[in-house]
């Protein structure tokens, strides 16, 4: 964690995957560009996976990488617990935006098949039957129109962002427990020479 150069770029980058992360989640709420009743919408999109896990939680970590080490990074490794916990914070909410996105391209899209009524037409296939798999039978969905690609593309690129945000975070977490216990943060430009 007090390498500046590698900290930085970690930071940069989760810093755009969590903002797009919340763009992705915010465009679930309007499937294929039409404002819809709430009751409407598929209902793994209400847990903020996108919002919550893969962006606010990612976010601070994300910033804290940002701001790099500064002249105290290594100062303690008391202090240095603080980076790592910010990132199991960014792992747990970029794991929960994993599952949900998960389960959210599994159950299939809340749509009118035609009668009327809204349902998820795709919730109970078995995983050899799966729709994901099988896009001739998308047409089942009739409203709102295009609303299974719509589905499975954001669910897909949240499920995508979800999982190298895990990665980075997770590294961020070993690096920094290796920085506290076996300190191997160096400072530049200070050598200890014991025995001089």
């Amino acid at each position: 964690m007090c390498s500046e150069t590698g900290s930085r770029y970690t930071g940069m980058l989760l810093l755009a995957l969590a903002t797009a992360a919340i763009v992705a989640n915010l465009l679930l709420y309007f499937p294929n560009g039409q404002v819809l009743e709430p009751a409407y919408i598929t209902d793994f999109v209400w847990f903020f996976h996108g919002f919550l896990g893969a962006g606010l939680l990612v976010l601070v970590p994300a910033l804290m990488l940002l701001r790099g080490g500064g002249e105290d990074c290594c100062a303690h490794r008391c202090g240095m617990l603080f980076p790592v916990l910010l990132a199991i914070q960014g792992t747990v909410g970029a794991v929960y935006c994993v599952v949900i996105s998960s389960l959210g391209l599994l159950s299939g899209p809340f749509c009118d098949t035609g009668s009327g009524n809204y349902t998820y037409p795709f919730r109970n296939d078995s995983l050899e039957d799966n729709y994901l798999f099988n896009q001739p039978t998308w047409t089942t969905c009739q409203e709102p129109e295009h609303i299974v690609l719509w589905n499975v593309v954001l669910f897909s690129i949240l499920l995508g962002i979800g999982m190298v945000e895990a990665m980075l975070c997770l590294s961020q977490v070993i690096s920094g427990l290796c920085d506290i216990y076996c300190g191997t943060c160096i400072r530049k430009g200070q050598v200890n020479i014991t025995g001089l």
